[in-house]
């Protein structure tokens, strides 16, 4: 499939009640906050792993859709994976054999080298071709670092989150010995919840790059491709629910698509006419009601066209 021809932004609004979107593992698991302003945050490779979620849910199995971040399979498999589907190496070369054969050509062929085990990866892998990688695996061998046409920052909340520690218990012991002499309940633990926050996801996707990886196994970002990325991006949370997260959804999802290749303003002037407040005399958001979501068409201009999905 051709790669697509225009540049694209996309802001994503995400709502979160009584859950944690993103917790730390060096702070307790506890909802990631920036301590300067009190707003919450949320990882680019958190949003990452909930459209590989959706890809893995919808297109498992399917040709061209596979996932190289993957768990189960380490990165030197799914690279060897993606040259035996493009008859790079024939089924059954060994991973030590594959790197022999990726210096080889290097030695022989500088230029092929760099590119061939790239393109193979696009082919195969959705998440490649979406966010690039870095293949470090077999860099002495001419493979390295993949640039995604698709790119995103923190989700950051609208506003600063308020975290509550709820005292969770179970009733039952882990261990038999630890019923003896005990009554009540069982073992105590904790969570960490935000009990209300809107998070806003701002992304680029470039055309330019898109089509760099094509090659011969035709593995561009293509509009099929994203199409895909905008479902994903809308539906991620409603096959991950879990307690741990709460209640998330995407509310708003605004994508920016520009008539031309390399863009025709700036990004950051079009994330400025999206304006994402409370509401007046709304002291503390608890719904997504409490926000007022304003688009100033007057700073977008003619050759940009905005398609808004709820």
């Amino acid at each position: 499939m051709a790669p697509i021809q225009n540049r694209h932004e996309f802001s994503l609004l995400i709502e979160v009640r009584n859950g944690n979107p993103n917790g730390d593992p060096d702070s307790d698991n506890m909802p990631r906050i920036n301590p300067e302003t009190g707003h919450g945050f949320m990882t680019d490779v958190c949003a990452k792993r909930g459209v590989r979620d959706y890809i893995a849910d919808m297109k498992g199995g399917e040709t061209g859709y596979g996932l190289y971040i993957s768990s189960g399979r380490s990165l030197n498999q799914a690279d060897l994976d993606a040259a035996v589907a493009a008859d790079i190496v024939p089924e059954g070369t060994t991973q030590d054999g594959f790197k022999r054969e990726l210096e080889a050509l290097r030695k022989k062929n500088p230029a092929e080298a760099s590119k061939v085990l790239k393109e193979a990866a696009c082919a195969m892998y959705y998440d490649v071709r979406t966010f690039g990688a870095v293949m470090t695996t077999y860099s002495n061998a001419g493979a390295s670092q993949i640039r995604g046409p698709v790119q995103m920052g923190f989700a950051n909340s609208i506003d600063p989150i308020s975290i509550q520690t709820v005292t969770i218990t179970r009733c039952v012991h882990t261990k038999d010995e630890d019923n003896e002499g005990k009554s009540g309940s069982g073992t105590m633990g904790h969570k960490h919840i935000i009990p209300y926050a809107l998070y806003r996801l701002d992304g680029y996707v470039s055309a330019g790059l898109a089509e760099k990886y094509a090659g011969k196994y035709n593995s561009g970002f293509s509009d099929a491709d994203l199409e895909l990325l905008w479902d994903a991006l809308m539906n991620m949370f409603e096959h991950n629910h879990s307690a741990g997260r709460g209640n998330m959804c995407s509310r708003k999802l605004v994508i920016f698509k520009h008539n031309s290749k390399w863009g025709n303003t700036q990004a950051h002037k079009l994330f400025e006419a999206l304006h994402v407040s409370r509401k007046p005399g709304v002291a503390v958001a608890s719904s997504y009601d409490d926000y007022e979501i304003t688009l100033d068409t007057a700073a977008i201009p003619d050759s940009v066209t905005v398609e808004i999905r709820e």
